[in-house]
């Protein structure tokens, strides 16, 4: 899973409005258009090239001053990141997501999390495309 790095991607995805949510996050989401051309830019010397197709699903973390102290933060997206990662097989392709962490997700435990993200991941899958029949469904 990519990550979402710039500002325009976040608020191109918090603006369209589309988000499902839980007792302690947040998730915002946005499925790219296949129509849409893939970016491709050199880094460093150019030798390197980003591609990015409308199949790879990006991610974005928004974890306010509310939740903690820095420390604290850091703790919950790198939770985050990690259970995004295992239940990105949920999410349908192109998509970009944007968890924003409530107050209560510095105190919620890892399972609890994990729950909530898997929950939350199937909610959007069955949002964008209801016919479809998920492998992983947690019902």
């Amino acid at each position: 899973m990519e990550r979402l790095r710039s500002h325009r991607d976040f608020t191109t995805v918090l603006r369209h409005r589309r988000k499902v949510s839980s007792r302690d996050l947040v998730v915002h989401y946005l499925i790219r258009d296949a129509a849409r051309p893939v970016d491709t830019r050199s880094e460093g010397d150019g030798k390197r090239q980003v591609v990015r197709s409308s199949d790879t699903c990006r991610l974005g973390l928004a974890v306010s001053k509310a939740v903690g102290k820095a420390v604290t933060r850091n703790h919950v997206k790198r939770r985050f990141r990690q259970l995004a990662r295992s239940h990105e097989g949920l999410l349908p392709d192109g998509c970009d997501l944007v968890i924003r962490a409530k107050p209560g997700a510095a105190k919620a435990t890892y399972q609890s999390l994990d729950a909530q993200i898997g929950t939350l991941f199937h909610d959007i899958s069955r949002k964008v495309n209801p016919d479809a029949t998920l492998v992983g469904d947690p019902s």
